[in-house]
């Protein structure tokens, strides 16, 4: 059993993203653009608008994920986590942040952003396939990585941008352990 998971609201934390051509209020160009055609009821869209929308909802989705990773890795150094790795790929996927806490475990992170909650938390996002996902990853990593005999543990940290300068963070301790 490991700790109770917590919330921790981070209040200012530098939660814009770094200024990179058109940037506004903390927003690129295109999610400024989502954020407006967003106004208009999706059985309004129209012809050739719809390609221009899910490619500028999927730059803002990109570009939120990205922030909350930041936020994410901010957080975990901020409480004396050591990131190993961010990104890590290999051929069974992806680990958002690899980490090591302050007990010498290995800690891989699992980072889901959300701009609000109408579909549910972000941790609840993690299904069982993605725990599996997860599982494979690490023994990747463990193959290359040069330990012998430490703890593994898996973590979820669950974003909810609240503001354009503040989120709310979920830092899911231990959310699930290997089969």
């Amino acid at each position: 059993a490991g700790r109770t998971p917590w919330i921790r609201w981070m209040a200012p934390v530098p939660w814009k993203p770094e200024t990179k051509g058109a940037v506004a209020m903390g927003r690129s160009a295109e999610a400024r653009a989502f954020e407006d055609r967003t106004a208009v009821p999706r059985e309004e869209w129209t012809g050739e608008d719809d390609g221009a929308r899910e490619a500028s909802e999927a730059a803002w989705r990109a570009e939120l994920g990205r922030r909350g990773e930041e936020a994410a890795a901010r957080f975990l150094e901020r409480r004396g986590y050591d990131i190993v790795e961010r990104n890590w790929e290999c051929a069974a996927g992806e680990a958002d942040i690899v980490a090591r806490d302050g007990d010498g475990s290995i800690v891989f992170v699992e980072v889901k952003t959300r701009s609000n909650c109408e579909r549910g938390l972000p941790s609840e996002a993690v299904d069982a396939e993605k725990r599996k996902r997860y599982e494979r990853i690490a023994a990747c990593f463990l193959a290359d990585y040069d330990v012998v005999d430490v703890p593994v543990r898996f973590d979820i940290i669950g974003i909810v941008a609240v503001a354009e300068d503040r989120a709310m963070i979920r830092h899911h301790i231990n959310a699930f352990c290997a089969a």
